[in-house]
């Protein structure tokens, strides 16, 4: 085993201790933001003066005053008399929005450094694609007992693959199976684990998959991940998968020689762990995909997609990342809220798992593919079909949070108007969730899950990031408290890493070399 493989498998044992319990984070950052202390004494809030954005139809209601109690907005409407005893916040030139949500996420760091992140840039709501680590679970149930300051927190199982998987034991363990028998008793593990909803991966074959999606309805949960090699877009969707994550499965699907290309994916051939071997054999077939697109084919299987409700979660900011390893980095300004243990898995991840092996031709093609990515992008959305923001955080290069503002200005450059971005990234969640009738919106009886901006992300997306404040059922997160959280993160980063870390690298790195 050759030296970085060993630091590699090192810095991810780290990841396998869990310590339990624990309260609302200590720190300069959480004496400003503590749930019984951040509103003050006062039984309502009132947010004056301030635009609120309708993100559904795209109307702005300026001037308006937003009245929140405890969790909930209570009124919404211009010239509302503030009740006695309400703080007061005056926005005048402001604007609020609901809570964003990055609905693809792999959280690293403790808990001092993912949850804080997320809520510092505006998420109230993450979907965690990877429940290996029962402090996962841990952190969900703390965040909605408010002891722990974070987003909801939708939690998957351990990922189902095939058998062979592409995943290495040795870096995540994954419920791998052949038969129905096997994945039906998976599905049951990942409820007793108490997962939110079940995660599927690209090696399953058609008996195993099918009888995850029975036995998960059998158990009341939903089925979301990858779409499997064997399997078309449009039989996964109408099998009732909720969501498929990234176009690799859905560029395979709208090519007029899709007869070639699953002969070709029947033909992969990979050992337990060898994820370098699949994205390398995949890529050729991806590449013939990418150049025999069909409008007839795309207007049939996005047509499927729409009727069904079928969610996807594009992850343009991973595809950035993996189309283009040769000129991806993380953004400079927040390299600081990584750790060095996660830089340094991030280059063994973009060394050892996308950069080894290729060929010449390979190379001289990723680029190219990733226009395509931004391409198929645009034509979800012409085709109307339900997109979620999602992110993959945990990919190299990227930082819990601001990974999502990424994201939305990647869509809206690939074709999408900021409107639609923003809809990924607040309705279409609360929608997909069931949680319509609490989140996505800022109206009366809605949880008070909301983001403050400085600017109009109507106008520019990239907006979303000039955050003034952020209200996470009902606690107000104000500028300076959001400067203490990131401080508190900048610090914690740079602490030695403990047991109770969750391990860098997420879906393509530590925790999952893959996507």
């Amino acid at each position: 085993m050759n030296s970085s493989r060993r630091q590699f498998l090192a810095r991810t044992a780290v990841g396998a201790a869990v310590v339990a319990g624990g309260s609302l984070t200590a720190g300069p950052a959480s004496a400003l933001i503590n749930p019984l202390t951040s509103v003050g004494t006062a039984r309502m809030t009132a947010l004056t003066g301030v635009t609120v954005i309708d993100v559904a139809t795209g109307r702005r209601d300026k001037a308006q005053t937003v009245l929140i109690s405890g969790d909930r907005i209570v009124a919404v409407g211009r010239n509302l008399p503030v009740p006695r005893g309400a703080t007061a916040i005056d926005l005048t030139g402001k604007y609020v929005i609901p809570g964003l949500a990055d609905m693809h996420v792999h959280s690293l760091g403790d808990e001092r450094v993912s949850p804080q992140l997320y809520l510092a840039n505006g998420l109230t709501t993450v979907r965690e694609m990877s429940g290996n680590n029962p402090m996962l679970y841990e952190w969900r149930d703390r965040i909605d007992a408010g002891t722990l300051l974070g987003p909801r927190m939708i939690v998957a199982g351990k990922i189902i693959d095939g058998d062979p998987t592409l995943w290495d034991p040795n870096l995540l363990p994954v419920l791998a199976v052949k038969d129905e028998a096997g994945a039906r008793a998976a599905v049951r593990q990942v409820k007793a684990d108490g997962a939110d909803f079940v995660k599927v991966y690209s090696r399953l074959n058609a008996t195993a998959y099918r009888a995850i999606i029975d036995e998960a309805r059998r158990n009341g949960l939903t089925v979301h991940g990858h779409g499997p090699d064997e399997l078309t877009t449009k039989e996964v969707s109408n099998a009732g998968q909720r969501s498929i994550e990234h176009i690799h499965s859905l560029g395979l699907s709208v090519s007029s020689r899709e007869f070639d290309i699953r002969r070709m994916l029947r033909a992969i051939n990979v050992s337990t762990g060898d994820y370098n071997s699949w994205f390398r054999q995949l890529h050729p077939i991806e590449w013939l995909a990418a150049n025999t697109f069909s409008q007839a084919r795309a207007a049939d299987v996005f047509g499927t997609l729409r009727r069904n409700r079928t969610r996807v979660t594009p992850t343009l900011t991973m595809h950035n990342v993996l189309d283009q390893p040769d000129y991806s980095a993380p953004d400079p300004a927040t390299l600081k809220y990584l750790s060095a243990d996660s830089m340094a898995t991030y280059d063994y991840v973009l060394e050892e798992l996308y950069k080894a092996n290729r060929p010449a031709e390979e190379i001289s093609r990723q680029r190219q593919m990733w226009a395509y990515r931004q391409r198929f992008a645009r034509e979800l959305f012409a085709h109307d079909v339900p997109v979620l923001a999602g992110t993959d955080t945990g990919t190299p290069c990227m930082v819990p949070g601001f990974a999502l503002h990424h994201e939305l200005e990647l869509l809206v450059g690939a074709g999408a108007t900021p409107r639609q971005a923003l809809h990924a990234a607040t309705v279409e969640p609360a929608r997909f969730l069931g949680m319509s009738r609490d989140l996505g919106s800022v109206e009366p009886r809605k949880i008070a899950d909301l983001v403050v901006l400085d600017a109009d992300p109507l106008t520019d997306i990239r907006n979303t990031r000039r955050i003034h404040s952020v209200i996470s059922r009902g606690r107000v997160i104000s500028l300076q408290a959001r400067q203490a959280m990131l401080a508190d993160v900048e610090a914690a980063v740079k602490e030695p890493v403990t047991a109770t870390a969750i391990p860098a690298g997420g879906c393509c790195g530590t925790r999952r070399p893959g996507h």
